[in-house]
C-alpha cells in the first residue's frame, strides 16, 4: 500500500502541475542561458541518394520496396535529397537562427555491409556536413543509429535479435568517434529503440517486420511474445558498451557528452480510481521505463519483471552495472498524451499474447467520444500541451532529475492534393503547438526545476514518415515533391525566427 499511495501522490502532483501554464509571450530569452534550441532529421528520411558513393542496403530499403508496407507506395530512395542539399539546408538553419542540428550517420555508408571494410566516401560525406554546420555556427548533435540496419546483418543473423549485433554496433560507433569526435561534442546512441522494438518486431508496421499471432497477415516471421525483448536488450547492453568505449577512450580528449533518445508518450488516468492510477504507471513503465529505468537504476520497472515474467530477459550484476549511470543526458522524443484505464478483462491480451498487452493497461486519445486534444494529421497525436510538463516532473521526480534534452516535439499536417503550396505555407496549428508546448517546457525548467537544456523541432523539413510515406508533413518548411524538392519557408519558420532573435 506504501508503493501505491506514493503513485497516487505522484501522479496528483504531475496533474496538477500539467493544468497550470505561465502565461504571457515567451521567446528564447525565457530560457536559461545557454538553453539549445535546434531542428531533427534523420538519414534515411532525409539524404535520398541510396546507392551512391558505395552506399549498402538497409532493412528500410528492403520494407519501404515491400508492396503495401508504405501508406503511399513510396519509398525514401530520393527522401529530399539532403546528401546533396545539405549545403542548402544548412542556411535554412542559420537563417532561422537554430543553434544546433540533429542528424543521423547511415551505417551502410560506412560499413556497406554492416561489418568490414570502411567505405571512404562515406567518411568524407559527414567529415563535409560537421564542417558545414560548424563553419555556420550550429552545432552537431550526431544519433549513431536512426532506425537504418544494414540488410547484411539482418540477412547474417537477424540483426538486433542476435547478441552478435552488440560487437559490430560497437565497432561502427567507435569508427563514428575517431572520424568525427574531434567536433562532434553531442552523441546519441539510438533513436527510439521502444518504437523500433515494437513496431519491427511486435506489430510488424515497420522494418524489418516481424510479428505472430494474430498479425501474421502482415508477417512472414517473428514472435510478438519474445522478440520485442530480445531486441531492447541487445539494444541496451550494445548503449552501454559504445557508452563505456567512449567514456574510457575518447571523451577525456574529445570532451564530448553521450546519451540515447526514448520515445515516450505522457498518459494520464481515465479515472481517478486506484485501477486506472496503477494502470496509468505500468504504461509508462511499458513505455519510457523499459529503456530508461535499466539505464539509471541496472534493471527494468519491477511491473515488467513481474508482468513478463520469464520472456524478460534478465541482466548479469556486471551487464546491470555496466549500464547504471551509462548516458551523460537524456533525450526525450515527445509529441503527444494519451489516456490509460486498466484492462481488467484482459481478453485482447490474452489473444494478443505481446509486449503491448502485457501492460495490462488501455491507452486511448478518447474518454468516451471525448478527445483529449485537437488532433494532428496523424491519427495518434493529439494536442496536449501539458503533457510535455507532467512528463518532465515525472522524469525529476522518479529518475532523479536528470539532464534532459527534447530531442523531438513537432506536429504534422497533411499533404492533400487539394491544397495549394500558399495555404500549406499557413501553418498555424503548427505555430501554436510549438508556443503551447514550448510555454509548458519553460514551466517545468522555471517554476519546478526540471533539469533541462534543450529542445529540438521535429523537422527542419517536410519529408518521408517511414510507414505514412510522403502523406505526413512535420517540416517547418514546405518541401515540394512535384518541383525538384524546393523548399518554401512557412509561417512557423518566420514565427521560429522571431522566437530565436527576440531579447
Amino acid at each position: 500500500m506504501v508503493v501505491l499511495r506514493k503513485d497516487i501522490l505522484l501522479f496528483v502532483f504531475v496533474a496538477i502541475l500539467g493544468l497550470r501554464t505561465c502565461l504571457g509571450q515567451i521567446n528564447r530569452g525565457s530560457f536559461p542561458k545557454g538553453f539549445v534550441f535546434g531542428t531533427a532529421s534523420s538519414a534515411y528520411q532525409y539524404e535520398g541518394a541510396v546507392k551512391a558513393d558505395g552506399r549498402g542496403p538497409t532493412v528500410w530499403d528492403k520494407f519501404a520496396h515491400s508492396f503495401g508496407k508504405v501508406l503511399d507506395f513510396s519509398n525514401a530512395d530520393v527522401a529530399v535529397d539532403q546528401y546533396h542539399r545539405y549545403n542548402e539546408d544548412v542556411q535554412l538553419m542559420k537563417d532561422m537562427g537554430m543553434d544546433a542540428y540533429r542528424f543521423s550517420i547511415a551505417w551502410t555508408r560506412l560499413f556497406p555491409n554492416g561489418t568490414g571494410e570502411l567505405n571512404q566516401a562515406g567518411v568524407d560525406h559527414y567529415n563535409t556536413l560537421i564542417d558545414t554546420l560548424l563553419a555556420n555556427g550550429i552545432e552537431p548533435y550526431v544519433t549513431i543509429y536512426h532506425w537504418d540496419l544494414p540488410q547484411a546483418l539482418q540477412d547474417k543473423y537477424n540483426g538486433w535479435l542476435s547478441p552478435q549485433i552488440i560487437n559490430d554496433f560497437a565497432v561502427f560507433a567507435e569508427t563514428c568517434f575517431q572520424k568525427f569526435g574531434d567536433r562532434v561534442k553531442h552523441w546519441i546512441t539510438f533513436n527510439e529503440p521502444h518504437t523500433f522494438a515494437v513496431q519491427g518486431y511486435d506489430v510488424g508496421l515497420q522494418a524489418p517486420g516481424r510479428c505472430s499471432i494474430l498479425l501474421r497477415a502482415f508477417c512472414t516471421a517473428g514472435n510478438s511474445a519474445t522478440e520485442p525483448y530480445i531486441v531492447g536488450h541487445n539494444v541496451l547492453l550494445a548503449h552501454s558498451t559504445v557508452a563505456d568505449i567512449y567514456k574510457r577512450k575518447y571523451k577525456p580528449t574529445q570532451k564530448g557528452s553521450i546519451g540515447i533518445s526514448l520515445d515516450t508518450f505522457w498518459y494520464e488516468p481515465a479515472s481517478n480510481s486506484t485501477e486506472d492510477i496503477q494502470a496509468t504507471k505500468r504504461a509508462i513503465d511499458f513505455n519510457l521505463g523499459w529503456f530508461l529505468e535499466p539505464l539509471i537504476v541496472g534493471d527494468y520497472p519491477s511491473s515488467m519483471r513481474t508482468r513478463v515474467g520469464k520472456r524478460l530477459p534478465k541482466f548479469s550484476q556486471v551487464q546491470s552495472l555496466a549500464l547504471k549511470g551509462s548516458l551523460d543526458f537524456v533525450g526525450i522524443n515527445h509529441y503527444t498524451t494519451w489516456y490509460a484505464k486498466n484492462n481488467s478483462t484482459n481478453i485482447i491480451g490474452d489473444l494478443l499474447n505481446d509486449s503491448l498487452a502485457d501492460s495490462g493497461a488501455i491507452t486511448l486519445p478518447f474518454k468516451g467520444l471525448q478527445p483529449i486534444g485537437d488532433r494532428a494529421n496523424s491519427i495518434w497525436l493529439y494536442i496536449v500541451p501539458r503533457g510535455i510538463r507532467s512528463l518532465m516532473n515525472y522524469i525529476k521526480q522518479t529518475y532523479g532529475n536528470p539532464l534532459v534534452i527534447i530531442t523531438e516535439n513537432g506536429m504534422d499536417d497533411g499533404n492533400s492534393p487539394f491544397n495549394s503550396i500558399q495555404n500549406a505555407l499557413h501553418d498555424e496549428k503548427r505555430i501554436k503547438y510549438h508556443n503551447d508546448y514550448l510555454t509548458n517546457l519553460l514551466a517545468a525548467v522555471k517554476e519546478d526545476g526540471c533539469n533541462v537544456q534543450g529542445y529540438f523541432v521535429w523537422s527542419l523539413l517536410d519529408n518521408w514518415e517511414w510507414g505514412a510515406g510522403y502523406t505526413s508533413r512535420f517540416g517547418l518548411y514546405y518541401v515540394d515533391y512535384k518541383d525538384k524538392l524546393k523548399r518554401y519557408a512557412k509561417d512557423s519558420v518566420k514565427w521560429f525566427k522571431n522566437f530565436l532573435t527576440a531579447a
